[in-house]
């Protein structure tokens, strides 16, 4: 089978696309036939240096997290899952290819049938990291404030549909370029961070959600009401001991999630609740670009610059 490999760590021209072996399911697995998989941030950044992915050499040879694609074959102990399913999911490594494999009880579901392969694969990574920052660290209600920094991003595309969804006034900070995009998602206000300061402007909010790492709680801390939370994907040493001891005095409090380290049966539940979304017309996917595998490494070049718009999808094979 065709798969994208890398050896060495380095520019997007370390990616070669190689003849593999086909992997075989062992019993509790299934091999899934990948349609399409997508570049989210992490993926140049674990291979351009090390880090996540070893430090000598990759310990994953085959990045890509997301995918969407139909199970071809099973092994001998699977019971939630049959040849022909089309499923979507994700991973941390392994989706750079034709095929693979995953365990039955991985992050792996039944993909929305309102959406083809390409827009499947592109919902996980941001809604996966989207729906428990505001849901369960944000604990978001109805009425509440909720200010998206990133908002043009994979999880910021996400988390202002989903805090949309949860009956929050939403605002969305992005360029200038995405401003009618991000309302058109359902925010309720915009603000273009290359003409504002969002921190200067006399509001306050329930929950701040950076999703790209930009602005640091002291920054944002103005910003917050009484109660308020700070949220970041990208928390740093001094963050991760302010989480600690504002949350005892029941003031002000900076919050995150290792999303991706979560259970996968956490995940599972929460790709079922997504499809419930998609199908009812609450959540739609947002793709930017969509590249054939063959240009994968202009896709890494591109989402390199930090400006795509919701998710960069690469087509694997055609359904």
């Amino acid at each position: 089978m065709k798969a994208i490999v890398y050896t060495k760590f380095g520019p997007p021209e370390v990616l070669r696309l190689q003849e593999v072996e086909k992997p075989t399911p062992k019993a509790n697995e299934v091999l899934i036939k990948i349609v399409a998989t997508t570049v989210v941030k992490e993926d140049p950044d674990m291979r351009a240096s090390p880090g996540f992915n070893g430090f000598l050499k990759p310990r994953h040879p085959v990045l890509g997290q997301e995918l969407a694609g139909e199970i071809e074959s099973i092994g001998k102990d699977v019971t939630r899952f049959k040849p022909g399913d089309q499923v979507f999911g994700f991973d941390m490594f392994g989706a750079y290819a034709e095929y693979k494999c995953m365990p039955e009880n991985g992050a792996l579901a039944i993909k929305p049938t309102n959406l083809n392969y390409a827009e499947a694969a592109s919902v996980p990574n941001g809604a996966l990291t989207a729906l428990p920052f505001l849901r369960d660290k944000g604990k978001i209600q109805s009425g509440q404030t909720v200010l998206i920094y990133g908002a043009s991003g994979s999880v910021g595309a996400a988390s202002v549909q989903l805090a949309r969804y949860y009956g929050a006034e939403v605002t969305g900070v992005c360029s200038t370029a995405n401003l009618d995009w991000i309302k058109s998602l359902g925010a309720d206000y915009v603000i273009d961070y290359t003409q504002r300061d969002f921190t200067e402007n006399g509001k306050a909010y329930d929950i701040i959600f950076d999703t790209v790492g930009k602005r640091s709680f002291s920054e944002c801390k103005g910003s917050l009401t009484d109660e308020g939370i700070y949220l970041a994907t990208v928390p740093t040493p001094v963050m991760m001991l302010q989480a600690l001891w504002p949350a005892k005095r029941g003031s002000k409090k900076v919050k995150f999630e290792a999303a991706g380290l979560r259970r996968a049966s956490e995940k599972v539940k929460d790709l079922v609740f997504l499809t419930e979304l998609i199908e009812a017309g609450k959540l739609k996917p947002v793709i930017d670009r969509i590249y054939p595998m063959e240009q994968l490494v202009e896709a890494h070049r591109y989402v390199e610059q930090g400006h795509k718009k919701g998710n960069v999808v690469i087509t694997v094979s055609s359904s």
